[in-house]
């Protein structure tokens, strides 16, 4: 076990190319994983083409780069201050790594250290270089080491093509956190049929919210949304009828807790505005889908009506620990996705099926043979 097939970008622009190169070893506090599955983040593509030019304040991993933000594997080697974890053991690479040390670390706040860093994917600090140093392997390739911080445990129920999807899940799970949600709560979801939207939903409802709004363009995806629980989830075609209006029809006239954008980049200003229209008095609007518009906010309605306005990024190791035990629970729903499997030889037909899924019901992802 002293080389590993890897997927590697030699130059941005260009495909990947699998190589042979040296396992990497891991250090006292690392642990090293056979990747078993790492799914494939509907944004790949961009990053390969021109992401450096779109954002070029996240730093990005030095060339030859191996991708794969989200892999599922066995753990086969520990370092030797590793107490806690074995080889054998089933797990979740939670692909944002910190410092450790810093104050925001110190402060239970891993996120808002200035060196996090997205393993297989970009930084978010100028200290993201020398992590991309310490950590030079990802999904994408056969072996990774990764701080033994990191790890969520798989329950044998959990297989390595779900768990390959909670990166996704996992932003969802920690937006609806900071926003309370709980029963007796109702929720807006835009975006509801996309890759972040759907997670949001199924968490919503394993999280018991009384009411879901899920918002979302196509209509064939909404039904499938709302078959997954009809009783609870209002499916509504965005444009169709004011959102506002709908939504305040269904909680009594006054509005809803907590509205979750997972609308991407390119969607306009003007779907967020809507759906914090919707909020009733003391609601919370999460960000997690990064829309890049300008947002025109008339603060002194916020301020009046108590509305906050969240971003969030991510989520933390105890957050996905507490993913995995919801879906061994039954409580979290993860057969509502369509995996697609293909072998790491085949990375460049992945990249293609993503352009062609249903929503995000599809999850596409790299197994390793």
């Amino acid at each position: 076990m002293t080389t590993m097939k890897a997927a590697r970008l030699h130059q941005v622009g260009t495909k990947f190319s699998i190589d042979e190169i040296a396992v990497p070893k891991p250090r006292p506090n690392d642990v090293l994983v056979k990747v078993k599955a790492c799914g494939i983040i509907p944004n790949m593509k961009n990053v390969m083409a021109h992401y450096a030019e779109w954002f070029p304040f996240l730093p990005l991993p030095p060339l030859p780069a191996i991708y794969g933000l989200d892999a599922s594997g066995e753990v086969v080697e520990v370092g030797s201050q590793v107490k806690s974890i074995k080889s054998g053991d089933r797990v979740y690479v939670n692909p944002g790594i910190s410092c450790g040390s810093c104050h925001a670390c110190r402060c239970g706040q891993p996120i808002n250290c200035d060196a996090y860093t997205f393993l297989g994917y970009f930084g978010f600090g100028p200290r993201s270089s020398q992590v991309f140093v310490d950590y030079p392997s990802a999904g994408f390739a056969e072996y990774m080491t990764a701080p033994a911080s990191s790890l969520v445990k798989l329950p044998e129920s959990v297989s390595y093509e779900a768990a390959a999807r909670l990166g996704y899940l996992g932003t969802a799970y920690s937006a609806l956190r900071k926003a309370g949600a709980r029963a007796g709560t109702s929720v807006i979801v835009s975006g509801a049929t996309g890759t972040l939207g759907l997670g949001a939903v199924i968490l919503a409802l394993g999280m018991g919210v009384t009411k879901i709004f899920g918002v979302a363009r196509d209509k064939n995806l909404l039904g499938r949304l709302r078959a997954i629980a009809p009783s609870r989830i209002e499916a509504i075609s965005a444009g169709d009828r004011p959102l506002d209006e709908l939504v305040r029809e269904h909680t009594d006239g006054l509005g809803a807790d907590i509205f979750i954008d997972a609308v991407g980049p390119g969607a306009p200003s003007s779907t967020s505005l809507v759906g914090i229209n919707a909020l009733r008095r003391g609601g919370r609007m999460v960000d997690i889908g990064g829309m890049s518009e300008p947002l025109p906010l008339e603060m002194f309605r916020l301020m009046c009506f108590q509305i906050s306005v969240i971003g969030s990024l991510w989520f933390d190791v105890a957050e996905g620990q507490d993913m995995v035990e919801m879906a061994a629970a039954g409580t979290l729903n993860l057969s509502v996705f369509e995996h697609q499997r293909y072998p790491l030889r085949d990375i460049s037909k992945a990249l293609e099926a993503v352009d062609h899924r249903n929503g995000g019901f599809t999850n596409v992802v790299i197994v390793h043979e």
